[in-house]
């Protein structure tokens, strides 16, 4: 694999979540990689060093900045390979026109993009793929760290416990699988162009189909939480609640409660995927098998501070 460089810009979620995963499973899995170069906000830069001292990391190259073209295309020079890795949903258009941009002026050959569920779109002067993960889970997930502690502060697992609509399901996928179909994908963009370039596929793996606070229910078995049973019409109220003191709190203070009218919609819709595309365009395996994920995230869960800590 003539791969002489990778830019992963983990950008505002730092290392330690996706972008963590694709470093690790470089180290692992790519012996012939000459170098990876990072390229992230200014605030990450102590877990980056800190992943890099305790890992293999003498190819890991980092530098931060803003996502502008000038940084990008310093940061990008003489690679092959461009990885973005960003959730911004703010400034994410033009962040991902400043990527292209400078991938194009510096003659990177392939760029691999994840996007969210929700738009993906191909290029037309550069190889372009898109990842889609529908919902991930796995070690470094805030959001799991944060349903944590509302389930220890509150003795009850009540994020959204939606009992009307019963078969609500989601398609949930490992960090680990997610990250090794970026490998995967960087590969045949570089081996088979005209086969990858230009289509989108949806991350999968063979994590359950269950709803976003199950899936929880089922992380989190070995503690007592319990579900709450708060009505739909509740929830509804609440999330229009939120949306309307997020637009009159907007310019003094950035109010952005979890429940709102977006979120509620999210999880009151069933969203199914049923494809093997990945595996027949290149040939994509989950590199973990659900019990796996379960056991990895489990015991990552099992560093969290106990019920008493003042921490949680």
């Amino acid at each position: 694999r003539n791969t002489s460089g990778v830019l992963c810009i983990c950008s505002p979620v730092p290392v330690g979540f996706l972008g963590q995963h694709l470093l690790r499973i470089l180290l692992e899995k790519e012996d012939s990689l000459e170098e990876i170069r990072v390229f992230d906000k200014p605030r990450n830069i102590r877990g980056i060093l800190s992943y890099k001292q305790n890992t293999h990391g003498s190819r890991l190259n980092y530098s931060h900045g803003d996502v502008s073209y000038s940084n990008l295309k310093q940061s990008i020079k003489k690679i092959k390979i461009a990885c973005p890795l960003s959730y911004s949903l703010l400034y994410q258009h033009k962040r991902t026109k400043n990527v292209i941009k400078a991938c194009v002026e510096c003659g990177i050959e392939c760029l691999l993009y994840t996007s969210s569920m929700e738009v993906v779109k191909g290029g037309k002067h550069l190889y372009t793929c898109s990842l889609r993960p529908t919902g991930i889970y796995g070690e470094g997930h805030q959001l799991i760290k944060d349903f944590y502690k509302q389930g220890v502060q509150r003795g009850v697992f009540a994020l959204f416990t939606i009992t009307i609509i019963k078969s609500v399901t989601y398609p949930l996928v490992y960090l680990g699988n997610v990250a090794w179909m970026h490998l995967l994908a960087a590969q045949a963009l570089r081996e088979r162009p005209e086969k990858v370039g230009g289509e989108a596929f949806y991350c999968y793996d063979d994590s359950p189909y269950k709803s976003y606070e199950d899936f929880n229910m089922v992380l989190f078995s070995e503690f007592n939480f319990r579900k709450a049973r708060i009505p739909t019409m509740v929830l509804w109220f609440l999330a229009m609640f939120n949306d309307l003191m997020h637009w009159l709190l907007k310019p003094i203070y950035n109010y952005t409660p979890l429940l709102n009218s977006y979120t509620l919609a999210v999880v009151s819709t069933t969203f199914t995927v049923r494809t093997d595309k990945a595996e027949r365009h290149f040939d994509y395996r989950p590199l973990y098998s659900w019990d796996e994920c379960l056991a990895r995230t489990k015991k990552w869960i099992s560093t969290f501070p106990s019920e008493n800590s003042k921490d949680c």
